[in-house]
């Protein structure tokens, strides 16, 4: 990662000098997605506090003044922090619910921690000149693995070998189980990439296309009509952000039922 930082920063350099030499438009839409040392120029090492670092600290601490200090002072007629809240708790906890049972809200305060970090890092990432920490896969795979390796633990715990009874499809011809078996075998391992890869590239890809647009918009030509794009696609990033977050949340409801509920 320190590697290509350093690159990524290069780049971008010589696309400015280029720039500058020649009048053209040059824009490097994915310079926005580089990880940069806080403090220094440095390399990015292991313990390097980063920009990356920056915005998932303000993203906990948007969390706790929001849940924490917004509902300190609960009242019958709520503040706007106080049912934003509860609007958040109830929505989750229902999903919850729902997907996986009254056994299933045992675990509801991981599940709604999740939600909270993916959806305020989401929104807090369409703030200009912030930086979008879900568009890394370093952090959308801990996410994802976290829920994979969570879930699968708690299933042989919960079920004992029996757990393995999810993969062996009874309904299905006698001939068939073998192969369904490898394929659901594969389709769950599969599960952490996908997981990880839908978060993090929907909201590159929202993202990269605002940055193409804002380039074109230094041209007075079609200076407007960039404008009018980017405010459209920014008006679809800010759904974008929770569907993201939301979609994350239900299947890791629908992996935590089958974890509790192998046979169904």
């Amino acid at each position: 990662m320190a590697t290509e930082a350093t690159q990524g920063a290069e780049m971008a350099g010589h696309g400015a000098e280029h720039a500058a030499e020649t009048g053209g438009l040059v824009f490097h839409p994915m310079d926005q997605f580089i990880v940069k040392p806080l403090f220094g120029d440095g390399a990015v090492g292991m313990f390097t506090i980063t920009n990356v670092t920056l915005w998932m600290a303000i993203a906990i601490l948007v969390i706790v003044a929001l849940m924490v200090l917004g509902t300190s002072r609960r009242a019958v007629v709520p503040s706007r922090s106080q049912s934003v809240a509860e609007l958040a708790y109830g929505f989750i906890h229902k999903m919850v619910e729902d997907v996986t049972g009254k056994e299933g809200l045992v675990y509801f305060p991981y599940i709604m921690t999740l939600f909270m970090f993916i959806v305020v890092a989401n929104f807090l990432g369409l703030i200009p000149m912030s930086f979008t920490t879900t568009s890394h896969f370093a952090v959308t795979v801990v996410l994802a693995l976290c829920v994979f390796l969570g879930v699968t633990i708690l299933g042989f715990v919960k079920n004992g070998p029996s757990f393995l009874s999810m993969f062996w499809v009874t309904s299905a011809p006698l001939a068939l189980r073998p192969v369904l078996a490898i394929i659901e075998i594969i389709s769950y391992f599969v599960r952490p990439v996908s997981h990880s890869i839908r978060l993090a590239g929907n909201v590159m890809a929202g993202h990269a296309v605002i940055k193409v647009f804002a380039g074109f918009a230094g041209l007075a030509i079609i200076s407007p009509l960039s404008i009018v794009a980017i405010t459209a696609i920014y008006g679809l990033e800010v759904m974008v952000a929770f569907v993201q977050a939301y979609v994350f949340t239900i299947l890791t409801c629908v992996y935590l039922k089958d974890a509790l509920h192998p046979h169904h």
